[in-house]
């Protein structure tokens, strides 16, 4: 849709090939309006949406705007942790940027990413990373929903079973990229791009 402005607005998917057996990658929310899903074949999505168009994947350009976004978060922290080419979580605990806002520094990043990348990004503030994920997904695919410690014990509360999820903790900041999302933070050698070890386990475990 950044590459060609006549396809917004239009139900939309990546993946293979209806007549090939092919199998959807992603799609827009317009196609998801019709239940058109991620890991369904094609073939079904294009009986569920008549109207759907179906472009083949092109990791090239995925891989070209996720380094650009990546740059633009390292511009706020040190402290990023990719999960995937479109999902991440940043640390700005030490941040001196907007006074060390975490708001201020995710409506920049979102900014920043909508003039110089030209696409969107939602973002989530939480103290914690299982909070930061789930608000990130509250106000998709271009929205910022901030969840501040005294509001915590309330939005869990109300917070339904199926967004329930196990993240360690500290004060993070999730985006999400086109609808889909991204987190971050320094691994064990210092390099911010790499992911951290799994934990050994205890002898006799399994």
């Amino acid at each position: 849709m950044r590459d060609d402005p006549a396809l917004r607005g239009v139900p939309l998917a990546v993946g293979g090939a209806s007549d090939r057996r092919g199998v959807i990658a992603t799609c827009n929310y317009e196609a998801r309006s019709y239940g058109v899903r991620s890991a369904m074949p094609s073939a079904h999505a294009m009986r569920l949406c008549p109207s759907l168009v179906v472009i083949p994947p092109n990791f090239e350009k995925y891989r070209a705007a996720a380094y650009q976004v990546r740059e633009i978060f390292h511009r706020y922290t040190d402290l990023v942790e990719p999960l995937s080419l479109d999902e991440a979580y940043l640390d700005v605990s030490d941040s001196e940027h907007f006074q060390g806002s975490a708001t201020l520094i995710a409506r920049a990043i979102r900014e920043a990413v909508s003039q110089e990348v030209g696409i969107t990004i939602s973002a989530g503030v939480a103290p914690n990373k299982f909070l930061a994920k789930v608000a990130s997904d509250w106000d998709k695919p271009d929205g910022l929903t901030t969840i501040t410690p005294d509001q915590v014990e309330a939005f869990v509360s109300a917070l339904p079973v199926r967004r329930a999820d196990r993240r360690s903790e500290s004060r993070r900041v999730r985006t999400s990229i086109g609808g889909r999302n991204w987190r971050v933070k320094r691994s064990r050698e210092g390099d911010p791009l790499a992911l951290p070890a799994r934990p050994a386990k205890a002898p006799g475990s399994r």
